[in-house]
C-alpha cells in the first residue's frame, strides 16, 4: 500500500498505519484498488490481484485502464464519472479481461479518495467477481430445467432420472415434502410422463375444505343427497376418469374420509353421497402431504393401511435450504416472469441481494423465493435489486451470520459452488472433462477450482 504510506504522516505511527490497513485490504475477498489524479494505479489488494491475475508490484504505476482493460474504459470508465462528478458508483456490473485473457464478470463501487485536508487526489473502487454466482445461474438454467421444474442439486436428479419410470406405471406414488417444495409440480410432470398424459390431471386440496364439503368434491352427489343439492354432480374422481388424480395435503384428511378413500385404492370403486350403485374407477392417484405419514400412522392420526396403499413409490423432495445452489437460476426465472408480465425491466439482483437469498433459511421453500422475487421486483425502481428491495424478514439475520458487507459474506457462494463441483464429478464418476462439460465450464477452469477448494 505503497500511497497510503506515501501520504501519511513520517514515522512509526505511518508505518503502523500502512501495515494495518493492508492488512484490512488483503483480508477481504472483493478486490480494491486506489489511483492517483492521473489514474495510476497506487495501491492494489490480495483479491485484485487474485481475479486479475497481475501481481500488485506488477500493477503500481500502471494505468488503471491498462491493467483492466475493461468494457467501460474507453467511454464509461467508472472511476472517471465519479472523478469528474464527485458522485459514488454502486455496484455497477461491467466485464474486464484478466491476464490471461479471460473474460470476467464484475460488480464495481467507486469512490473519490481524499487527503487529510480534504482535496481531492485520486479514486478508490472495489470490484466483486461475480463468477461464482453467474456459473451457478448458468448450469442451473442450461441444464436443469426437467418438465417445468429447475435444479442443479444432486438429488433432485436422481429424483428427475426416476419420474419416467415411475410414471409409466399405474402405481400410487406419495409425495412427501415440505410446503412450497414443488408437490404439485412434480405430480404433474409424472402425469405428463404417463401414457394418462392425454386425460386431464385433476387437483384436489385436502387440506382446504372441511370434511363433509371434501366428501362430496371426491366423490360426487346424487340430487337430494343433502341440502341445497339440487341437481346430480360429478366428484373429482369421475373428472379425472382416464387420467390422474393429484390429493395434496392428503394428511389432513378425517379417519372417516381415510375409510372410504382405501376402498377406492383398494377396489377401484366408489359411491357418490346418496347413491348405493358403485362407480368403476380407472383413475391413477398421486397424493402429497408437508406431515410425516410414518409418525402419524404411529400417533394414530393416519390408517396404517391407507400408509402403505398410498405409499407404493415415495418420493422425498429436499427443501430449499438443502439446494441452495439452485436458488441463483430459479430467482432469476421468477424474475424473468415478472419482467414479461409487467414490462418493467430490471437489471438482476445486486450481490449483496443474492448473498441474502443464499444464507436465507427459506422456511417457506420456493414458494417464499417467488412471493420476495416479486415483493422486490415491485420496490425495485431502476437497475438491479438491491437488499433494501427484499422483504423485511431478510433484514434478521440469524446468529453467527455474516453481516453485509463481511468479509465471510462471499464464502456462501463459493461453498455452493463446491457442493455443486463435488456432486458434478459423483454423478460422472469422478470424469473431469464430463463434469465440466455438465457445469458449463472449461476443463482448466474446473482444475483451477479443484485446486483453490
Amino acid at each position: 500500500m505503497k500511497y497510503f504510506a506515501k501520504k501519511a504522516t513520517a514515522g512509526a505511527a505511518s508505518e503502523t498505519i500502512s501495515s494495518d490497513l493492508r492488512t484490512i485490504l488483503d483480508s477481504i475477498n472483493d478486490g480494491v484498488f486506489t489511483v492517483d489524479d492521473a489514474f495510476r494505479i497506487t495501491s492494489f489488494n490480495r483479491a485484485a490481484a487474485e481475479i486479475i491475475g497481475i501481481s500488485p508490484e506488477a500493477a503500481l504505476g500502471q494505468p488503471c485502464w491498462k491493467v483492466f482493460n475493461a468494457d467501460i474504459c474507453e467511454g464509461a470508465c467508472a472511476l472517471k464519472e465519479t472523478m469528474s462528478t464527485g458522485s459514488p458508483l454502486i455496484n455497477k456490473q461491467v466485464n474486464i479481461h484478466t491476464s490471461a485473457r479471460r473474460k470476467v464478470s464484475i460488480s464495481v463501487s467507486t469512490a473519490l479518495l481524499r487527503n487529510h485536508a480534504g482535496e481531492v487526489v485520486g479514486g478508490v473502487e472495489s470490484f466483486r467477481d461475480l463468477t461464482i454466482m453467474e456459473e451457478l445461474r448458468k448450469a442451473a438454467e442450461g441444464r436443469s430445467t426437467f418438465h417445468h421444474m429447475t435444479s442443479a442439486n444432486h438429488r433432485m436428479w436422481e429424483i428427475f432420472k426416476l419420474l419416467p419410470l415411475i410414471a409409466q406405471s399405474d402405481s400410487t406414488v406419495l409425495i412427501q415434502g415440505e410446503s412450497g417444495t414443488g408437490k404439485e409440480l412434480m405430480a404433474r410432470a409424472m402425469h405428463e410422463l404417463s401414457s394418462r398424459a392425454r386425460k386431464p390431471l385433476i387437483t384436489l386440496n385436502c387440506g382446504a375444505l372441511p370434511d363433509t364439503l371434501l366428501e362430496a368434491e371426491l366423490f360426487g352427489h346424487k340430487a337430494g343427497a343433502f341440502t341445497d343439492a339440487k341437481r346430480d354432480r360429478k366428484g373429482r374422481i369421475a373428472a379425472a376418469e382416464g387420467g390422474t388424480l393429484f390429493l395434496d395435503e392428503i394428511g389432513d384428511i378425517s379417519p372417516a374420509l381415510q375409510v372410504r378413500l382405501l376402498r377406492v385404492l383398494q377396489e377401484r370403486t366408489y359411491e357418490p353421497l346418496g347413491s348405493s350403485d358403485s362407480v368403476k374407477a380407472n383413475v391413477r392417484f398421486i397424493a402429497a402431504t408437508h406431515r410425516d405419514l410414518r409418525a402419524e400412522v404411529k400417533e394414530g392420526r393416519f390408517r396404517e393401511d391407507l400408509y402403505y396403499r398410498l405409499n407404493v413409490m415415495q418420493i422425498a423432495i429436499p427443501p430449499l435450504r438443502e439446494r441452495k445452489e439452485d436458488i441463483p437460476a430459479l430467482a432469476s426465472r421468477f424474475l424473468d416472469r415478472q419482467m414479461a408480465l409487467h414490462g418493467k425491466q430490471i437489471q438482476g439482483f445486486a450481490p449483496e441481494a443474492m448473498d441474502c437469498f443464499m444464507r436465507h433459511t427459506w422456511p417457506g421453500n420456493i414458494r417464499e423465493l417467488e412471493n420476495a422475487v416479486e415483493h422486490a421486483y415491485v420496490l425495485c425502481r431502476q437497475g438491479q435489486i438491491q437488499t433494501s428491495d427484499l422483504p423485511s424478514t431478510f433484514g434478521e439475520m440469524a446468529p453467527g451470520t455474516p453481516a453485509q458487507g463481511d468479509p465471510a459474506s462471499g464464502q456462501d457462494l463459493q461453498s455452493q459452488e463446491r457442493a455443486m463441483i463435488q456432486a458434478s464429478l459423483e454423478r460422472h464418476g469422478g470424469n473431469r472433462t464430463a463434469a465440466a462439460k455438465e457445469l458449463g465450464i472449461h476443463t482448466t477452469t474446473l482444475w483451477r477450482k479443484l485446486r483453490r477448494a
